[in-house]
């Protein structure tokens, strides 16, 4: 009778366990299929706002991404030059930004008139930076990389001048990032490349292109060109990313340069 009654809870807690795996497993493709759907219904949302934004030069201006091009541009043209890293970078970043649009063509093509249009520009620095401010709200991370992208965009040409300064001032006030965070992002790259420069020799240069000194500068300035666009720091994907992207990427983009001028100078 006992071991009867044994047998008896048993099926019972097999019945229990079996009713309980089953529902669990039905509840747990309810939320995968669920999830699958937001999934794709976020990417078609994704998808027709990019289109939209895309789909004139006056929506995109007014974007998140048509707002930071605008401030790079009035960093670039501060100076009143633009170095060959520096408009490899840009020309780069409008890659990196027109891949995520359907319309690729047409988005590199509204993002070069935003660029030239601001780079003649120098009285809406502020009124810009402001507007860009309100569309990122409580995001500090999205802030400082984007400050980041300027900083480094203003060191390519041997460090940030007077006026690069004054731009970058303008724009990180009205980001509400203070004088001491800036002055860290700077002090960051000043010591990286301070480094670099008293370390790299010759040798060292031709090992970080991956060239060797018979190699003619034509063939070497298109390993440079292939290198700095591997490893260039991208603004789309740091937004995925943690701080230290950038400044990896910075470096090793830094490093790539460095080692290409001292091989130009050597080549003369």
């Amino acid at each position: 009778m006992i071991k009867f009654k044994k047998w008896i809870y048993l099926a019972i807690i097999l019945v229990v366990f079996y009713y309980i795996f089953i529902k669990n497993i039905v509840l747990t493709l309810s939320i995968i299929a669920s999830l699958y759907i937001a999934f794709r219904l976020y990417k078609v949302y994704v998808k027709s706002k990019l289109k939209k934004i895309s789909s004139s030069k006056e929506l995109f201006r007014e974007s998140e991404l048509g707002l930071f091009i605008a401030l790079v541009a009035k960093v670039a043209k501060a100076d009143g030059r633009v170095q060959e890293l520096e408009a490899q970078l840009i020309s780069m970043m409008f890659d990196d930004i027109s891949k995520v649009f359907p319309d690729k063509d047409k988005t590199r093509t509204i993002l070069k008139e935003i660029f030239n249009e601001e780079k003649q520009r120098d009285d809406d620095t502020k009124e810009i930076a402001q507007s860009l401010n309100t569309l990122l709200g409580r995001s500090r991370l999205k802030r400082k990389q984007f400050v980041e992208f300027l900083i480094q965009l203003a060191f390519v040409d041997n460090g940030i001048s007077a006026d690069e300064d004054k731009v970058l001032r303008e724009i990180i006030f009205e980001l509400h990032i203070n004088l001491d965070e800036y002055a860290a992002m700077v002090n960051k790259f000043e010591n990286m490349i301070k480094s670099k420069q008293q370390t790299m020799s010759l040798e060292e240069a031709y090992k970080v292109l991956g060239i060797t000194k018979s190699d003619d500068m034509a063939s070497i300035k298109k390993t440079y060109r292939k290198l700095v666009r591997q490893y260039h720091p991208d603004i789309i994907k740091s937004q995925d990313k943690d701080e230290s992207y950038m400044e990896q990427a910075t470096a090793k983009t830094q490093e790539i340069n460095q080692a290409y001028e001292i091989i130009k100078e050597a080549k003369k």
